[in-house]
């Protein structure tokens, strides 16, 4: 934690860049309709939520390189403590962020409910151990830094126009809301969007709950099974296939989604949210 907060790049991305979202979000689409702010949040916290996916990567890569993670290896520790570490540091770091979302939604674009709070703490809690661990697999097969930018670039983008958090999902076309379905970040934005504007309750996620757990204790056992602590080593040659695994749990569940799965009606519901009327006495003071 202490090595991230020295990091000039970590507070842009993780303090000013989740702000910029939510005011570009909020103040910009959101035009001055209180009733469409829990749906807009939902989007800025996933992306919010999501950084840790870009962040942790290269960050631990970046620490392979200088010969840190080397100093680190002559501690009583083994590699799923190491990683586990970095995830838990992760997340203590981005939670401040997302509390002050949550208040400025509040304060400055009157946000007129809450949602339902545990739920959006326990999606952000399991989205950030996720989208961590997802990171950790790609420092796991990479090998420089820049290697692992091309890589976060490439799914960076999946996950930023695919999961329906910059374009809402029901404006897509029937095919490409099909391919949403097997991406992981889709089931991020939908479980946010369900607490946040539907005040879904914790036990009623349970397809968003059940991939992203599965994702997430999957990949934490295969970046653990792929960690490097020297620079000088290489990964395996079975590294890639094992790192393509972790997509299996959203392969079956996209597959479900499609034929009998109720994503989609919930996400144009969601969405209809925003055009919903809210009587002035309704508004926060």
């Amino acid at each position: 934690m202490r090595l991230a907060i020295r990091t000039p790049a970590f507070i842009f991305f993780s303090l000013a860049m989740p702000l910029v979202f939510l005011f570009t979000f909020c103040g910009l689409f959101g035009r001055g309709r209180p009733q469409a702010i829990p749906y807009l949040l939902a989007s800025v916290l996933a992306l919010t939520v999501m950084g840790s996916f870009w962040g942790l990567s290269l960050q631990l890569v970046t620490y392979r390189e200088m010969g840190i993670l080397r100093r680190f290896h002559l501690a009583p520790v083994g590699a799923g403590e190491m990683l586990a570490s970095s995830i838990l540091s992760n997340y203590l770091l981005t939670l401040p962020t997302v509390v002050l979302q949550f208040l400025l939604a509040r304060w400055v674009f009157h946000m007129q409910t809450w949602g339902n709070l545990t739920g959006a703490f326990v999606m952000v809690t399991l989205g950030t151990v996720t989208f961590a661990a997802l990171g950790l697999i790609v420092a796991s097969v990479t090998e420089t830094a820049q290697e692992t930018q091309i890589i976060n670039n490439a799914f960076w983008l999946l996950f930023l126009f695919l999961s329906g958090s910059t374009l809402p999902l029901p404006l897509f076309p029937g095919w490409l809301q099909k391919v949403a379905f097997y991406i992981p970040a889709t089931y991020l934005v939908t479980g946010l969007q369900n607490v946040l504007v539907a005040g879904t309750s914790v036990l009623h996620l349970g397809a968003d709950l059940l991939s992203l757990s599965g994702c997430a204790v999957l990949a934490f056992i295969i970046a653990q099974q792929l960690f490097r602590w020297d620079p000088g080593q290489k990964a395996p040659r079975r590294a890639r296939l094992l790192a393509a695994s972790t997509i299996i749990p959203f392969l079956l569940l996209g597959a479900w989604e499609s034929h009998r799965g109720s994503l989609r009606a919930n996400a144009q519901s969601n969405f209809q949210s925003m055009e919903r009327r809210v009587a002035p006495e309704d508004l926060p003071h």
